[in-house]
């Protein structure tokens, strides 16, 4: 007769699975047996399966109770069961351990309204199944598996029957393979036979596409998607569409090598029905501890109009991108980075389809090495600034600069003595040289750039110290020495009834020299208050006076300034010699300038609400400055424009600057400044020529602004419930003969308007022309494991749109419906 044991617990009992080393038949009359089984199960629940079935200890879990099959040899466990295997893990409502052939079997339970409770979930090394039936085989370590939601990376894996092999290699049958975490997920690729490969692949066979189980049209011959974190070459699907001025395309198609662990290249193309081409090459590098970097490489050819009616254009351009970061592990003392951004002048505006390219319309670029040494360092750049409105470029080819650590020559050994002013004096040695040009893009190539080049050598040498003056006065004077070598000069001569000049190649030693000293102190002014509020109001005040003298480099003497007839009556003009060198010419004019500045900073105490102790400091200016200048040895006009300037927080989210120019001389009829001070004829001190201020506004509704330092939408958090950034700029000239006001304004922002709408704008006004200037309006809708993303630009030269409907996993990102119009069809 079968016999059945049954264990039932009131509260959680754990119990080791026994695997008997024969069958164990029990009858009613077999009480000895029972006994030992009884001891046994009790006693030690520990018990491990023999050595000569399965290598690890079974531990086994059940809430409800436990039930030992001794006629068929199995463990029942019902109720939040599970068993532990090394490293594998089984929970389910129900779980069967079957000691014949070492197998396990769950699955799920109904509860008393007929609900599904209980479904099986099964952890194999950290690998997760959920499914309504699981069997399993130890010895073997096969399963079968029906009904199953398995993640594989960024994926699911729907099955209806799996087999699992002892090298976890997953076989399903009628599969389907989705990125939505849904258990009736919104769209999948289905097949009916899906290999998954664990950190490989997943490989499915004829599939097909469908949304809410409902399939469509689309069919593809055979599924393969990469189920691992290491990079693998393959295609880059392009991006299609057509536009009306340059035929069907296909945007950003290609190849990706995953050429090693360090390197990586990919290679992109456009091309468009109407003759309009693009390539593109870019590649990541990386070595640890070493360096990393990133080159980009783009060559388009963009063609408009037509030959019928002589519209024609055809526009080559390229742009190169290159940026270089040297780890700080790799070499303290030595030190390369590069940052490079070149290209022609209409590259952005031809081929850009971001905001960031379009909008920017200056480039520079940037490499650069150091090296330091014991007692000084040494830096060579290469330099290029280019600005896409002008076509102008400027280049630095190559630029290098050598400083000698400050040194104290007159600093005593013993260190013990006291501090004299001697001791303070400073030496330091600094060398620069640069060879320059400034020239347009459509001439950077020509033959004769290479002449145009400038080119010099400058030594500075300067000299300082620094002490104190009655405890409170910091007194620093200094003598500072120049000297620059030129390898050509100008000769200008009278000849055929005017001047000409000539460019002499010699080698000229340049050099000038300055005195000054300065001296400061800081003043402090604190006024207490005795409210429940306001503690304390500080003001600082820092002034500031310093002289400089320079001698008067233009006499003949020096011989650095020559004098040529300028006309034919004769008149008399002095030039220097050296006016185009590119660190300058020594001054024509003795001068001895006295500078006053006067800093202020105010800022007040507050104990804050709902504290006592607690103090908050709050600035109410945060630095407002005011300086002039006065020079000795001018004949006239020796008082310098007055300029006031400073920022202020306003609240708490609003930033102010400003400022205020002021000339205290008065103008005459023909608007030219004349020397007599206007307070003489005036209440105002004098007269104001120019004002300024910027407002700055950003506010959002999270508690600190910090956390949207990014584009929406390149990420999208919807943590931020809105956004808002103004800024607004203010610009007051008076002149003699008209005044003029320039105001510009700029705002953007995104706002949450549902749980899964997002809307951002930017825009501008332009206050002359009355109208709004670059203008974008974004909308994002999560759609759960889609997105959707709409772009307008309503108006402009960029006026355009683009409408995307795309999943969202990476892995799936070329899963996408999208519509647009790009500027150039308008």
């Amino acid at each position: 007769m079968k016999t059945i044991l049954h264990i039932t617990f009131s509260k959680i009992a754990i119990f080791s699975c026994l695997l008997f080393k024969s069958s164990l038949l029990f009858s009613t009359t077999n009480t000895q047996a029972l006994t030992a089984l009884m001891d046994s199960t009790v006693n030690n629940i520990d018990t491990i399966f023999s050595n000569d079935k399965i290598e690890q200890k079974i531990i086994s879990f059940a809430q409800d109770s436990i039930s030992y099959d001794l006629e068929n040899n199995k463990v029942i466990l019902f109720g939040n069961a599970s068993v532990d295997y090394g490293n594998i893990t089984l929970e389910a409502s129900y779980i069967e351990i079957n000691n014949n052939d070492n197998s396990v079997y769950a699955t799920y339970s109904l509860d008393s309204i007929g609900k599904i409770v209980g479904l099986p979930v099964f952890n194999d090394n950290g690998k997760t199944f959920n499914a309504k039936e699981i069997t399993y085989n130890f010895t073997s370590k096969k399963g079968l598996i029906k009904d199953i939601i398995t993640q594989e990376g960024q994926g699911f894996i729907h099955g209806k029957k799996v087999k699992k092999n002892e090298n976890d290699v997953i076989y399903s049958q009628k599969g389907k393979y989705t990125t939505c975490d849904l258990d009736h997920p919104h769209f999948s690729i289905r097949s009916n036979k899906v290999k998954t490969i664990p950190n490989s692949k997943i490989i499915t066979g004829p599939a097909m596409l469908e949304f809410s189980s409902v399939p469509t049209p689309l069919v593809l011959p055979f599924g393969y998607f990469p189920n691992h974190d290491k990079r693998s070459s393959g295609l880059i699907f392009p991006i299609y569409g057509e536009s009306a001025s340059q035929g069907f395309f296909l945007r950003n198609g290609g190849y990706y090598f995953a050429i090693n662990d360090y390197i990586d290249l990919a290679l992109r193309g456009d091309i468009y029905t109407k003759g309009s081409w693009g390539l593109k090459l870019a590649s990541n590098y990386k070595k640890r501890y070493k360096y990393s970097g990133k080159i980009d490489l783009s060559y388009a050819r963009f063609l408009t109009g037509n030959e019928i009616d002589n519209t024609l254009s055809d526009k080559r351009d390229f742009f190169i991108k290159w940026k270089h970061i040297q780890d700080p592990k790799a070499n303290p003392k030595r030190k390369f980075s590069a940052n490079i951004n070149a290209g022609s002048s209409s590259y952005q505006k031809n081929n850009s389809f971001n905001d960031k390219d379009y909008l920017s319309n200056t480039f520079q670029s940037n490499l650069s090495y150091s090296r330091i040494f014991k007692k000084s360092n040494l830096t060579a750049k290469i330099r290029h600034s280019q600005n896409t409105l002008t076509k102008k470029v400027d280049i630095t080819f190559p630029e290098l600069s050598y400083n000698v650590s400050t040194f104290y020559p007159l600093k005593r050994l013993n260190k013990s003595s006291k501090v004299k002013w001697t001791d303070r004096v400073k030496v330091s040695y600094k060398l620069n040289s640069k060879n320059f040009i400034t020239t347009y893009d459509s001439l950077l190539f020509s033959k004769n750039s290479l002449y145009e080049f400038q080119n010099g050598i400058k030594h500075n040498i300067p000299i300082s110290a620094n002490f104190k003056l009655f405890k409170y006065l910091n007194i620093s004077p200094s003598v500072n020495y120049n000297e620059r070598w030129y390898l050509n000069e100008l000769q200008k001569t009278w000849k055929n009834n005017q001047v000409e000049t000539d460019t002499i190649n010699s080698f000229n030693r340049v050099y000038d020299y300055s005195l000054s000293t300065s001296m400061n102190t800081k003043l402090y002014g604190i006024l207490n208050f005795n409210s429940s509020r306001l503690k304390a109001i500080r003001h600082i005040i820092s002034p500031s006076i310093s002289f400089r003298y320079s001698p008067d480099f233009s006499k003949s003497s020096f011989g650095y300034y020559d004098n040529v007839q300028s006309d034919t009556t004769g008149s008399i003009i002095t030039y220097s010699r050296f006016q185009n060198g590119i660190y300058g010419t020594p001054s024509a004019n003795e001068s001895g300038i006295i500078s006053f500045s006067l800093s202020n900073i105010l800022d007040m105490k507050i104990i804050k609400k709902d504290s006592i102790n607690s103090v908050k400091k709050v600035n109410l200016i945060d630095n407002l400055q005011i300086n002039t200048s006065y020079n000795l040895f001018a004949d006239s006009l020796n008082l310098s424009t007055i300029r006031v300037f400073g920022r202020s927080k306003i609240l708490k989210n609003i930033d102010m600057d400003y400022g205020l120019t002021y000339d205290p001389y008065k103008l005459n009829g023909s608007g030219q400044r004349v020397n007599k001070f206007y307070f003489n004829e005036s209440y105002l001190p004098a007269r104001l020529i120019q004002a300024r201020a910027g407002f700055n506004l950003r506010i959002n509704g999270s508690k600190t602004s910090d956390e949207n330092d990014f584009h929406w939408l390149d990420y999208v958090d919807f943590n931020i419930p809105w956004n808002f950034t103004l800024n607004y700029t203010i610009n007051y000239n008076k002149s003699f003969v008209e005044n003029s006001l320039d105001q510009s304004a700029s705002f953007s922002g995104d706002f949450k308007l549902t749980d899964k709408w997002k809307i951002g704008f930017n825009s501008g006004f332009d206050f002359e022309n009355q109208e709004l200037t670059y203008t974008s309006l974004d909308f994002y809708r999560d759609l759960h494991c889609w997105e959707m993303r709409f772009k307008w630009i309503p108006f402009g030269i960029r006026q355009s749109y683009n409408f995307t409907i795309r999943v969202k996993a990476s892995v799936l990102q070329d899963l996408k419906w999208e519509k647009k119009k790009d500027w150039y069809d308008y």
